[in-house]
C-alpha cells in the first residue's frame, strides 16, 4: 500500500475525546470509527469490511467479515477467554494484547493483600464486627512482618516485574518462576520507570520445573501466571503442599490456575497461614463456595485490575503500536498462539 493510504481503525471500546484526538495525531493516515458494541452483529457490515484494525474487548467477528484485518488489538491482558475464536486463526492476522497496562494498580493490590495478610487484618475486621478488644491480642495478632520475608512470584511477567520493584524497599528476598530462565529480560511493553525490564531485582530465577524447589522456602507466594493449557491447574495438591507451612498466597493470575479444590484443603487445614484471591474458577463466585466462610482468606470480586487509569494507560499502548504498524516494525505484546499467551 502506499504511504498516504488510509488505514481504518474499529474500535468497539469508547475513548474520551481527549485521548482519541491524540491517537489521530499520530499520523493523518488514521481513520478512526468508534462503535460500541456487545456483540458482533451490532456492527454493520460495510463497516467489518473496510476495517484493517479492530481495538476490542470482546467483540470478535467471523474471519470472512474482515477481509482487510490486519491487526487486532485486545483491550485485555488476559485473553484465555478468546483462544477459541475462528478470528484467532486468520492468516497473516497480528494479535497483540494490553499486558503491561494493568500493572500499577495490580501491583499495589498485591502489596496490599500482603500486608494485610501479614499483619492478620481479617481477624482483626471479625473482632471489630464482634466489638470485641481479644485479651490475647498481642499473641493473635502477632504479624508477619515483609522485612526479612522470602518472596516467591510464580509467573515473572509485566506484572510480577513490578511487584519486584515495589518490594525492594522492605528488604524481601525475591524469588521468581518463569517458563524461559534463559531470557530474563522483559521484551513486552513496559510503562517507564515500572517493573523489571532488564531482570534484575529477583535474587533468584527458578525454572517452572523447579517450581516446588522455590516454593518451599517462600513466606509470601503471589500467582500472576496466565490460563494457558500448560498452566491450567498448575497449582495443584503437590505443588501447594510443598509450599512452606504458615505462608501466605496471593493469587491475582486467572481461575483455574489453582485447583480450588486443593487450595481449600490447604486452607482448612491451615497448612496456608492464609490467602487473597482475586480470580476463580467460576466466577461470579457462587454464594454456596466455602471460600466465602474462612476467617483466613480475602475474597475480592476479579477486581484487582481496576483503575481510573486504565484505559488512558490502553492508549499509550495502542498509540505505541500504532506508531510501530505504521512504520512496519515488530508489534509489542503479540499473542503466541502456540504458548497462548
Amino acid at each position: 500500500m502506499t504511504t498516504n493510504e488510509p488505514i481504518e481503525i474499529l474500535t468497539t471500546i469508547e475513548f474520551a475525546e481527549s485521548i482519541l484526538k491524540e491517537l489521530q495525531q499520530i499520523s493523518p493516515r488514521l481513520q478512526f470509527t468508534i462503535q460500541s458494541a456487545r456483540r458482533p452483529e451490532d456492527i454493520p457490515d460495510d463497516l467489518w469490511a473496510k476495517t484493517e484494525i479492530l481495538y476490542t474487548d470482546t467483540v470478535l467477528p467471523e474471519p470472512d467479515q474482515v477481509p482487510n484485518l490486519r491487526w487486532l488489538q485486545f483491550h485485555y491482558s488476559g485473553v484465555d477467554f478468546a483462544l477459541d475464536a475462528p478470528l484467532l486463526q486468520k492468516p497473516g492476522l497480528q494479535i497483540t494484547t494490553l499486558s503491561g497496562a494493568a500493572v500499577p494498580q495490580i501491583a499495589e493490590y498485591v502489596l496490599m493483600m500482603m500486608l494485610a495478610l501479614g499483619h492478620r487484618l481479617p481477624d482483626v475486621f471479625i473482632h471489630q464486627a464482634r466489638a470485641e478488644w481479644p485479651s490475647d491480642r498481642w499473641d493473635r495478632f502477632m504479624p508477619k512482618e515483609l522485612r526479612g520475608s522470602t518472596v516467591g512470584i510464580v509467573g515473572y511477567g509485566s506484572i510480577g516485574r513490578e511487584i519486584a520493584r515495589l518490594l525492594l524497599p522492605f528488604g524481601v528476598t525475591i524469588l521468581a518462576a518463569k517458563r524461559d530462565v534463559k531470557h530474563p529480560q522483559d521484551t513486552g511493553y513496559t510503562i517507564p520507570g515500572l517493573g523489571d525490564p532488564h531482570g534484575d531485582f529477583f535474587h533468584r530465577l527458578y525454572p517452572i520445573q523447579a517450581l516446588k524447589s522455590m516454593l518451599k522456602l517462600c513466606d509470601f507466594v503471589i500467582v500472576s501466571v496466565p490460563l494457558t493449557r500448560q498452566t491450567r491447574n498448575m497449582i495443584n495438591a503437590d505443588v501447594l503442599k510443598a509450599i512452606k507451612s504458615g505462608a501466605y498466597l496471593i493469587d491475582i493470575g486467572r481461575g483455574g490456575v489453582i485447583d480450588q479444590s486443593a487450595l481449600l484443603d490447604a486452607l482448612q487445614e491451615h497448612r496456608l497461614a492464609g490467602a487473597a484471591l482475586d480470580v476463580f474458577a467460576e466466577e461470579p463466585l457462587p454464594p454456596s463456595s466455602p471460600f466465602w466462610h474462612l476467617p483466613n482468606v480475602i475474597i475480592s470480586p476479579h477486581i484487582a485490575g481496576i483503575s481510573p487509569y486504565y484505559r488512558l494507560r490502553a492508549a499509550d499502548l495502542f498509540a505505541e503500536n500504532l506508531q510501530r504498524y505504521i512504520r512496519g516494525i515488530p508489534l509489542l505484546n503479540l499473542l503466541d498462539l502456540d504458548n497462548q499467551y
